[in-house]
């Protein structure tokens, strides 16, 4: 009998329609993100945080520049586990490693209280963790679908709401736990979700049935490796010379190199969301809400809070009625998992309810970009399917836009805090808006680029191609994070506004250039649209 999808016969019954595999992935990644986001949240305003309160007292500088090495790293170290999934381990077990590592990561950095060592040692097990995770999970979702048209498309949208689901619950509770409870304790929860997410998986993994198996023999390792890298190299020289034949060719890999290029100054700014902007949130926002703006909050969290959880507890319903007679134990584990969940969600709003004058943790700012994205991303994808869609680089350069006009408003809601000032009382209204706009560009730029690389680069130099990509994102990240360790200095010799007016500037400018090249671009890409 011949399945429908691929996997075992436990996989081809559905949830919403697609196999049941992609939801053990779907959970799995929205867990990684749990534990990586929430971490991220916390990092920046743990070490600027004074030592009294727990924190390590670093300048801003200092944590922005660690910040930057971080966040840049997380992008170079999955082009090396992608490529040893490949060749060695199978994208199943690089999967389960890279949870593993990352899980002790966040449990040492959750002991940073007994010693830094702990703290630096978990850094490094998450940025290899994520190496060997974020690329083959990605990997697998594409072999549940045996073909290339819209049920894979539609299945990679499931999992990418999955990635964002995973990024605001792990904001709002990591960041909240963190910042009201106690650092460690918020680093905690982030190993705790992460585990989780890999004991789920493990146990589940027999959904898969080949997918992701190991690619090789132990004692055929040798001669794959040699054979790989012999013929990686035959094809490279292979789809060199026919650039140098093709014009076709070598102009669309000119684009992909543009587009690579202009996407460095995407993300350079919109990077600042868990540096510069946290501390601007930290410490130049008015967080403290009395009266009816504080029930008007509490109201609005509470929304954003329980009905987002309520919809994934539904497919989580879903997924148990199809694999649990199958693979009960990933299933419990991962219904216990919700049961914390919905636990500490309920402690956090009653905390919250109680209080007369909520204060708004500055982490909680961040779960606005994935709030956007789930509102904004199925209006944008009609656009895109529409009369109006736009051309690739046209999509670039309003991103790019968009993404300036956030940190313009930024910049005019900043034009009332005196040069050199280390506080201030903002309005929160302005980091709202900066992050819709943010977000709005993003729905331009980042998942445009990605499918413009596979659609451009020739199939020989299609791995290559994302390497590049990746690269360009690790340029972007550190760069993101040394720059806004400049923020001391530049506010106390220009002030906060133009700080965020540069961050307004150079996007914008080079959306405009985006859009000047629009026709050009056009023509070389030879009919890809």
């Amino acid at each position: 009998m011949e399945y429908k999808f691929g996997g075992s016969e436990t996989n081809q019954k559905t949830v919403l329609g697609h196999p049941s595999g992609l939801f053990v992935l779907f959970f799995t990644e929205m867990w990684e993100r749990f534990s990586y986001y929430g971490m991220r949240a916390l990092l920046v305003l743990f070490l600027v945080s004074a030592v009294l309160d727990g924190g390590w007292g670093w300048e801003r500088a200092e944590a922005l520049q660690l910040y930057a090495f971080y966040t840049g790293l997380v992008y170079v170290t999955p082009i090396f586990g992608g490529l040893i999934a490949d060749k060695i381990t199978g994208y199943r077990k690089a999967v389960i490693i890279g949870a593993f590592l990352m899980t002790l990561g966040h449990a040492s950095m959750a002991f940073e209280i007994s010693s830094d060592i702990f703290f630096y040692a978990g850094l490094v097990l998450l940025i290899v963790g994520n190496g060997m995770f974020k690329p083959n999970i990605s990997s697998m979702v594409g072999q549940l679908y045996k073909d290339q048209g819209k049920e894979k498309d539609a299945g990679y949208t499931i999992f990418y709401m999955g990635i964002n689901s995973g990024a605001f619950l792990g904001i709002l509770l990591c960041g909240y736990i963190g910042e009201s409870v106690g650092w460690h304790y918020g680093f905690g929860l982030a190993g705790i979700f992460m585990l989780v997410g890999m004991l789920q998986f493990y146990f589940a993994q027999g959904i898969f049935g080949k997918i992701g198996s190991k690619p090789a023999k132990a004692d055929e390792l040798d001669d794959v490796i040699e054979d790989s890298v012999e013929n990686a190299a035959e094809a490279i020289d292979s789809v060199i010379d026919d650039a140098e034949k093709s014009k076709v060719t070598r102009d669309r890999l000119i684009v992909i190199s543009v587009l690579a290029f202009f996407t460095i100054f995407f993300w350079w700014a919109f990077e600042q969301a868990g540096g510069s902007m946290t501390i601007f949130a930290a410490d130049y926002t008015d967080r403290v809400l009395e009266g009816s703006s504080g029930m008007t909050f509490k109201i609005i969290n509470t929304l954003l809070t329980v009905v987002p959880m309520i919809i994934i507890t539904w497919v989580l319903g879903m997924l148990f009625k199809q694999t649990y007679g199958k693979y009960a134990l990933s299933n419990i584990i991962l219904g216990l998992g919700f049961v914390v969940i919905w636990g500490i969600v309920i402690w956090m709003l009653s905390r919250q309810f109680a209080d007369d004058a909520p204060e708004v943790p500055a982490s909680w700012f961040g779960i606005l970009n994935s709030f956007f994205i789930i509102a904004f991303a199925p209006l944008f994808s009609k656009i895109w399917k529409s009369k109006y869609n736009p051309s690739g680089p046209v999509k670039f350069a309003i991103g790019l836009i968009l993404l300036g006009l956030g940190f313009g408003i930024l910049s005019f809601g900043s034009m009332g805090i005196p040069l050199g000032a280390k506080t201030a009382s903002v309005s929160m209204v302005f980091l709202v808006l900066a992050y819709l706009f943010h977000t709005l560009g993003e729905l331009c730029v980042s998942p445009v680029g990605l499918s413009y690389v596979s659609k451009l680069a020739p199939a020989k130099l299609v791995g290559l191609m994302f390497g590049i990509w990746f690269v360009a994102n690790f340029i972007a990240n550190t760069a993101a994070g040394i720059t806004g360790s400049y923020i001391d200095p530049i506010v106390e010799e220009h002030g906060m506004a133009t700080f965020f007016l540069i961050f307004t500037v150079i996007p914008a400018g080079a959306g405009v250039v985006m859009l000047l090249l629009n026709k050009t671009l056009i023509r070389m890409m030879h009919g890809i649209r």
